[in-house]
């Protein structure tokens, strides 16, 4: 894994010392990503350059510096991330009868050489990994962008500069790539900032800034030097099955994923440098480092972060795993101090405003695992593969309870509940003598009602459980139309299905990868997520819903794996994770900085957001009367961005 820039400037300005002199500066704030060297190769006759950061994992000598050039001289490449199959992919080429002088065996050189032969999107079809990679194609004098199926690498683009034949195509792995160059404008997008709101992330395909957007996944870009651009999509998420009438066997099925999921294993512990794994004890990461001990003859690196606070932490139930593994175990209790610490500095990991507060504790096993490997995997995905999320099962429960009011009814309630903004009518309510043991509980269901009363369906309603703020109260200025937008997707007919696919097409890659890329790679090190290899993707997606959830809990066909390998004791027990109490800290050593970061006048100056709207939330939440830590994170983290924006990132 490593980190990549570049910029495409049609109009041929400047000497081919200043090109290089702006996408020296361009990789420069990448260094992070990768400390191990970096290279540039700049046309200026076409006005391209690309720049990369290496983070050697495959092929440590020079054999494996980028930008690399195809043998026949036609491509260069500047490529992040690793391809699995590579060596098949070198075979393919022989048995096609291409035969060529390897330089030597890193997948960069074979994906530029396997383009050469076979082109673009037969490459991008055979290649299995995670990626993004910008190729100039000298012939043909175009750009081609490229990211991997399921999105677990960046890759941000947009055109920058003046109107007309000033504006140039800049891209790279992070934003604080494009930043770097001079044509950057830096302007916020104030539409983007109300649905960073909403979710606690900026959801693709868009970017803070106006003008630049992601890549989408499994898609490639072709952009011309006449400014003409081509976007295609080879591959895409397989629509999940919904319960069968006449499953087969759950034992077959379990089989089946023990042996494609363990293949995937094994193809991402290819490694020149220390492999690791992140364990939590749960069962995903659990399930991914009994795979990996079963296949290697040593004890595998595990890496857990458990906290001070008993209720949050799960180093104990990770080390459990590790002895029944037999794993090399490291394991590191951080203090509530410790997890504050990682805060100013995640406006410079995370580039753009980023709000899942589960950010703190992947840096900190990010900074215990770099100092052993330079290489984990992990057991991202597996929820939305296994549809494992509480929130399913909530979401079809509440559905089922509202749904027995008509729909015109429940919109008339809802209106109601909503109108009530300081919330006095559900006040009366909870000190009504009756319910007054239980007040508090009874405000918070109120206020849950008031969101989802008028869902149209269960997957409406999962939806609203996963916003942060809904689309009525948003307080992102200027405000806008606040009617509740619900994505209907006719192809699919199993609530539960439909579920676990919007999951798998937005929260995955915008939230969960997001986190995983930015706070391992701000340590130097790579992530790698087996449950992503497209095989497994794909198996995962013909199981029917009664094997993945049952009366004896979620995820069913992969507890099931997991019990070949570890007792049961072990499997069956509630995850607890390492959440941060955000409530407590913004009442307690967070409160001075939050109280400057959300100050009215403050606020108001800088025209984001409703002041009036955040100081009711925050009077709120300080006097103890409401736990808002769910609205509040992604305003405070939005407005932690907003100070860092003068200062160019660095490596934390």
């Amino acid at each position: 894994m490593c980190g990549f820039a570049g910029f495409f400037d049609p109009s041929v300005g400047g000497s081919s010392e200043e090109q290089a002199q702006q996408i020296s500066a361009m990789v420069e704030p990448l260094i992070h990503r990768g400390p191990d060297g970096s290279g540039i190769w700049v046309d200026s006759c076409s006005g391209i350059a690309l720049g990369h950061r290496r983070l050697s994992i495959l092929e440590l000598s020079p054999a494996g510096a980028q930008p690399f050039q195809s043998s026949n001289g036609r491509y260069v490449i500047t490529f992040n991330g690793e391809i699995y199959n590579h060596l098949d992919l070198r075979r393919r080429l022989t048995q096609f009868g291409r035969q060529v002088l390897w330089r030597g065996h890193s997948d960069t050189e074979t994906l530029v050489e396997t383009i050469a032969y076979f082109g673009i999107e037969s490459t991008l079809r055979e290649a299995q990994g995670m990626f993004g990679f910008a190729l100039w194609d000298k012939r043909e004098r175009s750009l081609t962008l490229a990211r991997d199926r399921m999105g677990e690498k960046p890759l941000y683009f947009g055109w920058q500069g003046c109107e007309g034949s000033q504006r140039v195509l800049l891209f790279g792995s992070e934003l604080k790539a494009l930043k770097a160059h001079r044509a950057f404008r830096n302007e916020i997008d104030r539409k983007v900032v109300r649905q960073y709101l909403q979710h606690g992330y900026v959801p693709a395909p868009a970017s803070i800034y106006k003008g630049v957007r992601k890549l989408a996944p499994g898609t490639y870009a072709t952009f011309r030097s006449d400014g003409e651009a081509e976007y295609t999509r080879y591959w895409s998420q397989p629509v999940p099955a919904g319960e069968s009438e006449c499953p087969r066997p759950l034992e077959e099925w379990v089989g089946e994923v023990d042996s494609v999921l363990g293949a995937a294993v094994k193809k991402q512990m290819l490694s020149d440098v220390p492999l690791g794994a992140f364990l939590s004890g749960g069962i995903d990461s659990s399930t991914i480092v009994a795979l990996m001990q079963k296949h290697t003859s040593h004890p595998v690196k595990t890496f857990t972060i458990g906290s001070e606070n008993a209720s949050l932490d799960e180093a104990h139930d990770a080390l459990a795993v590790a002895k029944a593994l037999g794993t090399e175990h490291a394991s590191l209790i951080a203090t509530d101090a410790d997890a504050r610490k990682i805060i100013p500095l995640l406006p410079q990991v995370y580039d753009e405003p980023f709000a899942d507060s589960s950010q703190i504790p992947t840096i900190l096993v990010s900074q215990l695992a770099s100092r052993s490997v330079k290489v984990v995997l992990s057991g991202d995905g597996g929820d939305e593969l296994f549809a494992g999320y509480e929130r399913y099962h909530l979401a079809q429960k509440t559905f089922g309870l509202i749904a027995a009011l008509p729909l015109p009814a429940r919109k008339t309630i809802a209106k109601l509940l909503r109108a009530d903004r300081t919330g006095r009518v559900a006040a009366r309510l909870a000190n009504m003598g009756r319910f007054r043991d239980g007040r508090k509980n009874l405000h918070d269901l109120i206020i849950r009602a008031a969101q989802l009363m008028d869902a149209p369906s269960a997957v409406a309603v999962n939806q609203r459980l996963g916003f942060r703020w809904q689309p009525y109260e948003n307080p992102a200025l200027p405000a806008e139309d606040c009617t509740t937008s619900e994505v209907v997707r006719a192809r699919i007919t199993d609530s539960l299905a439909e579920m676990t696919f919007d999951d798998l097409t937005g929260y995955l890659i915008d939230d969960i990868l997001v986190k995983v890329d930015r706070a391992a790679m701000s340590q130097s090190i790579e992530t790698r997520v087996p449950m992503l290899d497209p095989d497994v993707v794909a198996l995962a997606a013909r199981i029917p819903m009664q094997h993945k959830v049952t009366p004896d809990g979620n995820k069913r066909v992969l507890r099931e794996v997991l019990y070949r390998y570890v007792p049961k004791a072990l499997v069956d027990r509630p995850k607890r994770g390492f959440a941060v109490p955000l409530h407590d800290w913004l009442r307690g050593p967070l409160r001075e900085w939050a109280d400057d970061l959300l100050s009215p006048d403050r606020l108001a100056r800088e025209g984001y957001f409703d002041p009036v709207a955040i100081d009711q939330v925050w009077r709120e939440h300080r006097s103890g009367s409401a736990n808002h830590q769910w609205k509040l994170w992604p305003v405070l983290m939005f407005q932690a961005w907003l100070d860092d924006q003068d200062v160019m990132p660095s490596a934390v």
